[in-house]
Protein backbone atom coordinates (compact mmCIF):
# COMPACT_ATOMS: atom_id res chain seq x y z
CA UNK A 1 0.00 0.00 0.00
CA UNK A 2 1.61 3.20 -1.11
CA UNK A 3 0.83 6.80 1.20
CA UNK A 4 -0.58 9.74 0.19
CA UNK A 5 1.19 13.05 1.18
CA UNK A 6 -0.35 16.11 1.49
CA UNK A 7 1.12 19.35 3.28
CA UNK A 8 3.16 16.99 5.50
CA UNK A 9 1.06 14.35 6.66
CA UNK A 10 1.74 10.80 5.04
CA UNK A 11 -1.78 9.01 5.14
CA UNK A 12 -2.05 5.37 3.83
CA UNK A 13 -4.44 5.71 0.74
CA UNK A 14 -6.70 2.97 1.98
CA UNK A 15 -8.01 3.29 5.31
CA UNK A 16 -11.05 1.49 6.92
CA UNK A 17 -14.23 3.20 8.24
CA UNK A 18 -16.67 2.51 11.06
CA UNK A 19 -19.58 4.95 9.83
CA UNK A 20 -22.53 3.33 11.40
CA UNK A 21 -20.73 0.43 12.91
CA UNK A 22 -22.31 -0.49 16.51
CA UNK A 23 -18.93 -1.56 18.60
CA UNK A 24 -19.78 -4.96 18.93
CA UNK A 25 -19.12 -5.04 14.71
CA UNK A 26 -16.17 -3.34 15.72
CA UNK A 27 -14.96 -5.40 18.10
CA UNK A 28 -15.30 -8.24 15.86
CA UNK A 29 -14.02 -6.95 12.85
CA UNK A 30 -11.47 -4.17 13.30
CA UNK A 31 -8.73 -6.63 15.28
CA UNK A 32 -9.26 -8.85 11.93
CA UNK A 33 -8.71 -5.52 9.97
CA UNK A 34 -5.50 -4.59 11.28
CA UNK A 35 -4.41 -8.29 11.11
CA UNK A 36 -4.89 -8.24 7.45
CA UNK A 37 -2.65 -5.15 7.02
CA UNK A 38 -5.31 -2.20 7.53
CA UNK A 39 -2.85 0.81 9.15
CA UNK A 40 -5.48 3.82 8.30
CA UNK A 41 -8.56 3.78 10.90
CA UNK A 42 -11.09 6.23 10.43
CA UNK A 43 -14.28 7.18 13.23
CA UNK A 44 -15.89 10.08 14.49
CA UNK A 45 -17.11 10.95 18.12
CA UNK A 46 -20.83 11.20 16.29
CA UNK A 47 -20.24 7.45 15.68
CA UNK A 48 -20.38 6.42 18.57
CA UNK A 49 -17.80 3.66 18.73
CA UNK A 50 -14.45 5.45 19.17
CA UNK A 51 -14.06 3.32 22.88
CA UNK A 52 -14.56 0.01 20.75
CA UNK A 53 -12.42 1.60 18.31
CA UNK A 54 -9.19 2.41 21.19
CA UNK A 55 -9.73 -1.46 22.37
CA UNK A 56 -9.16 -2.90 19.14
CA UNK A 57 -5.19 -1.03 18.48
CA UNK A 58 -4.65 -1.39 22.14
CA UNK A 59 -5.22 -4.81 21.46
CA UNK A 60 -3.72 -5.63 18.14
CA UNK A 61 -0.27 -5.71 19.20
CA UNK A 62 0.37 -2.98 16.47
CA UNK A 63 2.09 -0.11 17.59
CA UNK A 64 0.15 2.70 18.24
CA UNK A 65 2.84 4.48 15.57
CA UNK A 66 2.13 2.31 12.80
CA UNK A 67 -1.60 3.29 13.21
CA UNK A 68 -3.00 6.41 11.08
CA UNK A 69 -5.85 7.29 13.78
CA UNK A 70 -8.51 9.90 12.45
CA UNK A 71 -11.34 10.80 14.37
CA UNK A 72 -13.62 14.41 14.03
CA UNK A 73 -15.48 17.19 16.37
CA UNK A 74 -19.07 16.95 15.60
CA UNK A 75 -21.07 20.29 15.23
CA UNK A 76 -22.47 20.62 18.53
CA UNK A 77 -19.07 21.07 19.87
CA UNK A 78 -17.41 23.65 17.68
CA UNK A 79 -17.19 26.70 20.26
CA UNK A 80 -13.65 26.43 21.64
CA UNK A 81 -13.90 25.09 25.05
CA UNK A 82 -16.64 22.46 23.88
CA UNK A 83 -14.25 21.24 20.95
CA UNK A 84 -11.10 21.10 23.86
CA UNK A 85 -13.64 18.63 25.94
CA UNK A 86 -14.58 16.63 22.88
CA UNK A 87 -10.95 16.37 22.23
CA UNK A 88 -10.05 15.55 25.57
CA UNK A 89 -13.37 12.95 25.36
CA UNK A 90 -11.94 11.31 22.22
CA UNK A 91 -8.75 10.85 23.07
CA UNK A 92 -9.73 9.14 26.49
CA UNK A 93 -12.48 6.51 24.57
CA UNK A 94 -9.35 6.21 21.78
CA UNK A 95 -6.92 5.15 24.76
CA UNK A 96 -4.27 7.41 23.67
CA UNK A 97 -2.38 10.60 23.49
CA UNK A 98 -3.25 11.85 20.13
CA UNK A 99 -4.77 11.04 17.28
CA UNK A 100 -2.89 11.58 13.86
CA UNK A 101 -5.81 13.48 12.06
CA UNK A 102 -8.56 15.61 13.32
CA UNK A 103 -11.42 17.16 11.11
CA UNK A 104 -14.35 19.25 11.59
CA UNK A 105 -17.50 16.65 10.84
CA UNK A 106 -19.20 19.50 8.76
CA UNK A 107 -19.34 22.84 7.71
CA UNK A 108 -22.32 24.19 9.13
CA UNK A 109 -22.32 26.09 12.47
CA UNK A 110 -23.15 28.98 14.31
CA UNK A 111 -19.51 29.08 15.82
CA UNK A 112 -17.29 31.39 13.01
CA UNK A 113 -15.02 28.98 11.16
CA UNK A 114 -11.70 31.51 12.78
CA UNK A 115 -12.80 29.76 15.93
CA UNK A 116 -12.86 26.44 14.49
CA UNK A 117 -9.65 26.32 12.56
CA UNK A 118 -7.90 28.02 15.77
CA UNK A 119 -9.49 25.50 18.09
CA UNK A 120 -8.29 22.54 15.59
CA UNK A 121 -4.69 24.57 15.93
CA UNK A 122 -4.36 25.03 19.50
CA UNK A 123 -5.22 21.13 19.49
CA UNK A 124 -2.49 20.41 16.92
CA UNK A 125 -0.16 22.93 18.83
CA UNK A 126 -0.86 21.11 22.34
CA UNK A 127 0.45 17.75 20.44
CA UNK A 128 -2.96 16.10 20.96
CA UNK A 129 -3.17 15.99 16.99
CA UNK A 130 -0.69 15.24 14.64
CA UNK A 131 -2.54 17.15 11.10
CA UNK A 132 -6.03 18.54 10.83
CA UNK A 133 -8.61 18.78 8.62
CA UNK A 134 -12.04 19.24 7.13
CA UNK A 135 -15.22 17.10 5.88
CA UNK A 136 -17.80 18.01 3.24
CA UNK A 137 -16.60 21.43 2.76
CA UNK A 138 -17.10 22.58 -0.53
CA UNK A 139 -14.36 24.74 -2.53
CA UNK A 140 -14.69 28.19 -1.61
CA UNK A 141 -15.16 27.14 2.62
CA UNK A 142 -12.09 24.92 1.91
CA UNK A 143 -9.97 27.88 0.73
CA UNK A 144 -11.44 29.91 3.26
CA UNK A 145 -9.96 26.90 5.97
CA UNK A 146 -6.78 26.90 4.54
CA UNK A 147 -6.06 30.96 4.82
CA UNK A 148 -7.68 30.79 8.93
CA UNK A 149 -5.26 28.17 9.24
CA UNK A 150 -1.84 28.34 11.05
CA UNK A 151 -1.19 24.80 10.49
CA UNK A 152 -1.68 23.01 6.50
CA UNK A 153 -4.94 21.07 6.40
CA UNK A 154 -4.22 17.46 5.40
CA UNK A 155 -7.49 16.41 3.85
CA UNK A 156 -11.22 17.15 3.46
CA UNK A 157 -13.17 14.13 3.56
CA UNK A 158 -16.08 13.99 1.35
CA UNK A 159 -18.57 11.66 -0.77
CA UNK A 160 -16.74 10.05 -3.63
CA UNK A 161 -18.10 7.24 -6.03
CA UNK A 162 -18.28 6.99 -9.57
CA UNK A 163 -21.79 8.45 -9.64
CA UNK A 164 -20.55 11.89 -8.36
CA UNK A 165 -18.33 14.07 -9.95
CA UNK A 166 -15.93 15.58 -8.00
CA UNK A 167 -13.14 16.85 -10.16
CA UNK A 168 -13.60 20.73 -9.33
CA UNK A 169 -13.48 19.82 -5.86
CA UNK A 170 -10.00 17.36 -6.37
CA UNK A 171 -8.43 20.01 -8.61
CA UNK A 172 -8.98 22.23 -6.18
CA UNK A 173 -7.69 20.49 -3.34
CA UNK A 174 -4.62 19.55 -5.27
CA UNK A 175 -3.91 23.27 -5.55
CA UNK A 176 -4.17 23.29 -1.35
CA UNK A 177 -1.64 20.64 -1.24
CA UNK A 178 -4.80 19.14 0.38
CA UNK A 179 -5.66 15.33 0.02
CA UNK A 180 -9.45 14.10 -0.37
CA UNK A 181 -10.41 11.36 1.38
CA UNK A 182 -13.39 9.41 0.11
CA UNK A 183 -16.39 8.07 1.25
CA UNK A 184 -19.49 6.01 0.16
CA UNK A 185 -17.63 4.18 -1.99
CA UNK A 186 -20.31 1.93 -2.83
CA UNK A 187 -22.47 4.39 -2.99
CA UNK A 188 -24.89 2.65 -0.91
CA UNK A 189 -24.70 -0.38 -2.66
CA UNK A 190 -25.28 0.89 -6.54
CA UNK A 191 -21.40 -0.02 -6.88
CA UNK A 192 -20.65 -3.93 -6.38
CA UNK A 193 -23.80 -4.80 -9.24
CA UNK A 194 -23.14 -2.24 -11.73
CA UNK A 195 -22.68 -3.63 -14.87
CA UNK A 196 -19.84 -1.39 -16.23
CA UNK A 197 -17.80 -1.61 -13.12
CA UNK A 198 -18.23 -5.31 -13.13
CA UNK A 199 -16.95 -5.92 -16.49
CA UNK A 200 -14.04 -4.01 -15.99
CA UNK A 201 -13.48 -6.39 -12.70
CA UNK A 202 -13.53 -9.26 -14.69
CA UNK A 203 -11.11 -8.34 -17.17
CA UNK A 204 -8.61 -8.19 -13.99
CA UNK A 205 -10.12 -11.04 -12.05
CA UNK A 206 -11.35 -8.24 -9.22
CA UNK A 207 -15.04 -7.28 -8.12
CA UNK A 208 -16.87 -4.60 -8.72
CA UNK A 209 -15.98 -2.81 -5.05
CA UNK A 210 -12.11 -3.61 -6.16
CA UNK A 211 -12.65 -1.81 -9.53
CA UNK A 212 -14.14 1.24 -7.43
CA UNK A 213 -11.80 1.32 -4.36
CA UNK A 214 -8.54 0.88 -6.62
CA UNK A 215 -10.24 4.16 -9.26
CA UNK A 216 -9.90 5.77 -6.19
CA UNK A 217 -6.52 5.54 -4.87
CA UNK A 218 -5.18 5.35 -8.48
CA UNK A 219 -6.22 9.03 -8.75
CA UNK A 220 -3.52 11.66 -7.60
CA UNK A 221 -4.38 13.00 -4.04
CA UNK A 222 -7.09 10.76 -3.34
CA UNK A 223 -7.45 8.45 -0.26
CA UNK A 224 -9.95 5.39 -0.18
CA UNK A 225 -12.28 4.47 2.81
CA UNK A 226 -13.40 0.90 3.00
CA UNK A 227 -16.04 -0.28 5.50
CA UNK A 228 -17.58 -3.73 6.10
CA UNK A 229 -18.53 -5.91 9.15
CA UNK A 230 -18.44 -8.89 6.91
CA UNK A 231 -15.60 -10.84 7.84
CA UNK A 232 -14.70 -12.44 4.62
CA UNK A 233 -14.79 -9.05 2.54
CA UNK A 234 -11.65 -7.79 4.11
CA UNK A 235 -9.39 -9.51 1.90
CA UNK A 236 -11.12 -8.27 -1.04
CA UNK A 237 -11.29 -4.70 0.17
CA UNK A 238 -7.56 -4.92 0.79
CA UNK A 239 -6.38 -6.89 -2.64
CA UNK A 240 -6.23 -3.96 -4.85
CA UNK A 241 -2.45 -2.75 -5.12
CA UNK A 242 -2.01 -5.60 -7.49
CA UNK A 243 -3.53 -4.87 -10.52
CA UNK A 244 -3.73 -1.53 -12.50
CA UNK A 245 -6.83 0.14 -14.38
CA UNK A 246 -6.40 1.58 -17.63
CA UNK A 247 -6.39 5.31 -18.56
CA UNK A 248 -9.64 4.05 -20.66
CA UNK A 249 -11.15 2.19 -17.70
CA UNK A 250 -10.14 5.09 -15.58
CA UNK A 251 -12.35 7.28 -17.55
CA UNK A 252 -15.23 4.52 -18.35
CA UNK A 253 -15.81 4.60 -14.83
CA UNK A 254 -15.62 8.59 -14.67
CA UNK A 255 -17.94 8.49 -17.31
CA UNK A 256 -20.65 6.59 -14.69
CA UNK A 257 -21.24 10.26 -12.74
CA UNK A 258 -25.04 12.00 -12.89
CA UNK A 259 -26.20 15.37 -12.15
CA UNK A 260 -28.35 13.83 -9.29
CA UNK A 261 -25.50 11.33 -8.48
CA UNK A 262 -24.95 13.07 -4.31
CA UNK A 263 -26.44 10.65 -1.63
CA UNK A 264 -25.36 12.27 1.44
CA UNK A 265 -27.17 16.24 1.70
CA UNK A 266 -28.41 16.88 5.16
CA UNK A 267 -29.72 20.33 4.46
CA UNK A 268 -28.78 21.35 8.17
CA UNK A 269 -25.28 20.16 7.56
CA UNK A 270 -23.71 20.80 4.31
CA UNK A 271 -22.44 23.88 3.00
CA UNK A 272 -24.68 26.79 1.41
CA UNK A 273 -23.77 24.94 -2.19
CA UNK A 274 -22.13 21.98 -3.49
CA UNK A 275 -19.74 22.04 -6.63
Amino acid sequence: MHNVSANGAHIPALGFGTFRMPGADVLRVLPKAIAFGFRHIDTAQIYGNEAEVGEAIAGSGVARGDIFLTTKVWVDKFAHDAFLASVDESLKKLKTDYVDLLLLHWPQSDVPLAERMGSLNAVKAAGKVRHIGISNFNIQMMREAAELSEAKIATNQVEYHPYLDQSKLLDAARQLGISLTAYYLMADGKVPNDPVLKEIGAKHGKTAAQVVLRWAVQQDGVIALSKTATESRLKENFDIFDFELSADEMQAIQALSKPDGRIVNPAHLRPPHWD
